[in-house]
């Protein structure tokens, strides 16, 4: 059996034998608020209106995981960030096209990413979720330097080669077998970034691999990077892929995907991220 099967068996079996936890409903929140930050408009872009956006996607996403959202508008001051951070229960940071060190997005990225780990640091449960463009402003904000690289894996859908960390993973812990399988074998995620994360390049920063654990790569056949990953002591997540655009975006052009699995593996996340907004 090759290693990334190998993986995959061990994860499913893990699934299949010990139930999963029990959380006690004295310490949900069934209303969570989850907030999604706005950012830029891309420049010329001739259907842009106003300075900012969020695409829809990302707040029918949530929604269906049963999450109430509110966006996080760029612009404002520090304190009235603070005041917002203290009223929702957790933190999407979209996909995009933005500059990781000078847009108003990562000056907002770092202000929540900072409240967050105090806030986790202090027991008070904040989690945060990055996708694709949120993936890359995460590890810029952990390693203090953009260690991205180009690659080519722009609309392009890929399976999920999951590591020997996904094995105890919080965030895949609950996946059924079956949808394992699927991510691991078809062509069923989402893919529209030219800057990925290398393997290589995380392995060399000692700040990220304290942070971070590696639960999936993929390659575009040339640089191996990380499509998944999990803060080791946070409630942080991120993929490099896109989960929202199965079931809620239809433009036709490739690497999107509507198969069955992967509007699962879109419910899955979604559902994952918003419960863990639910714990405090």
């Amino acid at each position: 059996m090759s290693p990334p099967f190998a993986v995959l068996a061990v994860l499913a079996a893990c699934l299949c034998g010990v139930p999963l936890l029990v959380v006690c409903s004295d310490h949900l929140n069934y209303r969570p608020i989850i907030g999604v930050l706005a950012q830029e408009n891309i420049v010329g872009d001739p259907h842009a209106q106003g300075s900012s956006y969020i695409a829809a996607s990302y707040v029918k996403y949530l929604e269906s995981a049963g999450a109430r959202v509110v966006p996080i508008r760029i612009h404002q001051t520090d304190e009235e960030y603070e005041k917002i951070f203290n009223s929702i229960n957790g933190l999407l940071l979209p996909g995009g096209d933005v500059d990781l060190e000078t847009s108003q997005f990562s000056r907002l990225s770092k202000i929540f990413y900072d409240l967050a780990i105090k806030a986790n640091d202090a027991s008070d449960h904040f989690p945060i979720w990055g996708t694709c463009q949120g993936l890359q402003q995460m590890t810029v904000l952990t390693s203090n330097k953009n260690l991205l690289t180009l690659t080519d894996t722009k609309a392009v859908a890929l399976p999920l080669t999951f590591t020997p960390a996904s094995q105890n993973s919080r965030l895949f812990k609950a996946f059924p077998g079956s949808l394992l399988q699927s991510l691991s074998e078809d062509n069923i995620t989402s893919n529209f970034h030219s800057w990925s994360l290398s393997l290589q390049n995380y392995s060399r920063n000692a700040r990220l691999k304290r942070f971070y654990k590696v639960l999936t790569t993929n390659t575009d056949g040339r640089r191996e990077f990380i499509s998944t990953m999990e803060a080791n002591h946070y409630p942080f997540y991120a993929v490099q892929w896109h989960p929202e655009k199965s079931p809620f975006e239809w433009v036709d052009k490739p690497g999107m995907v509507h198969s069955a699995a992967s509007v699962r593996a879109s419910f899955y996340t979604a559902h994952f991220f918003v419960s863990e907004g639910e714990l405090f």
